[in-house]
């Protein structure tokens, strides 16, 4: 089998086809490179995917959560709550705004953030904060009926931190919601980090349900500037007037990577149907020494990341590595980077602890081929037995 398998394997990768390839030479051709018609033609699209009224398409990811920070109004004085079990942007992005950040443990079955925590947190102190970024860790939708009603009895926003999640759906009160809806968020965020389920190179994006919101994040994407005549301050000068009200930042994404993501979006379905049957084959024949993920009843998996559990992780790291399988480990808990370790003494989550000494992520992708996912499961399984 090992001639026939095409190594090494990663632990994620994009899939780029010749209709993407068409797609950006056809911008590349068009008369706009950036800040033309494809960026809100994917916006639109991309909107409608997830089952939210509007979306902002921006440079990357951590963009896309520094922007509804400062939509939301973080700053200096201010607490956000979030999980320490995510990419460090996630909690970065309030130290941008000024503001301060608190972490919660996380759930030991869904690794999200652990709603009782939450609430118990917020209850020792209401008044000291102003927003909670719950995270859809490796594609499982975080409790975010329960995060919404937590959050509007204590007067709090909640920004969903969504990147593994599109495709992603919970259900509450006999109804189904797609991850970054906005449902139960004010706002949430996307990457198409190549990673990611949707690829564009580097693009980030935000959706959110509320006009006002979503008319603030476009003028803090543009450096703050405003051309609409109905909103400026000062009477036009003329058809090239424009007004920079508040202070924002160029975090505009191009054409380019717009075309691209709008024919990847084409494909998103399938790409959920194939990480799918990934993970459904790994359930099946890991070995059971392994904990491999959970997926909580009336939930639907987006499986950016398929995380197993076992106390020899380095050994199996180490072990997959010799036969070129190279996987990854998301995610050091925040507050153990040094960075954030010199801004204080933190609380400790032991769940998050647990899990970062046991976790490491298999390979799961699209173009994943059969033959490579059995040649994973050959070898994990054989590390297992003790071979």
């Amino acid at each position: 089998m090992n001639n026939k398998v095409h190594l090494p394997i990663s632990y994620g990768r994009q899939e780029i086809t010749e209709a993407d390839e068409r797609a950006v030479i056809g911008a590349l051709r068009s008369d706009f490179l950036t800040q033309g018609p494809t960026v809100l033609e994917f916006e639109k699209a991309f909107a409608s995917y997830i089952g939210a009224k509007y979306a902002v398409a921006v440079t990357n990811g951590t963009a896309a959560l520094h922007l509804s920070c400062m939509a939301l109004g973080v700053q200096a004085g201010k607490t956000v709550l979030t999980t320490p079990i995510t990419f460090a942007a996630s909690a970065n992005s309030v130290l941008y705004c000024g503001g301060h950040v608190e972490f919660v443990d996380i759930d030991p079955r869904t690794y999200c953030i652990d709603v009782e925590q939450l609430e118990k947190t917020i209850a020792q102190n209401p008044s000291k904060y102003c927003g909670i970024i719950p995270v859809d860790y490796a594609g499982h939708p975080s409790d975010l009926p329960k995060i919404r009603d937590i959050a509007q009895r204590h007067g709090l926003w909640v920004l969903e931190d969504s990147c593994h999640a599109p495709g992603a759906q919970y259900s509450h009160l006999g109804k189904v919601f797609g991850c970054g809806s906005g449902e139960h968020s004010d706002l949430a965020i996307f990457s198409f980090h190549p990673v990611k389920h949707i690829a564009t190179g580097e693009g980030g994006m935000v959706t959110t349900n509320d006009p006002v919101l979503y008319e603030k994040l476009k003028t803090l994407r543009t450096h703050g500037i405003v051309r609409d005549e109905d909103r400026l301050v000062h009477a036009s000068h003329g058809g090239w007037y424009h007004e920079m009200q508040i202070l924002g930042y160029n975090y505009r994404i191009s054409d380019i990577n717009c075309a691209l993501g709008l024919s990847q979006l084409t494909r998103a379905d399938a790409g959920i149907k194939r990480r799918r049957v990934i993970a459904d084959y790994y359930n099946k024949h890991l070995s059971s020494s392994l904990v491999t993920p959970y997926v909580a009843p009336g939930t639907s998996h987006a499986y950016h990341l398929y995380v197993v559990q076992t106390p020899r992780r380095k050994e199996l790291y180490d072990f997959l590595r010799e036969h070129k399988i190279f996987c990854q480990v998301h995610y050091l808990p925040v507050y153990r980077h040094p960075y954030w370790e010199k801004l204080g003494n933190w609380r400790p989550c032991p769940e998050a602890e647990k899990f970062y000494d046991h976790c490491l992520s298999l390979p799961v992708y699209p173009s994943m081929t059969d033959a490579q996912l059995e040649y994973v499961v050959e070898k994990v399984n054989e590390f297992c037995r003790g071979k």
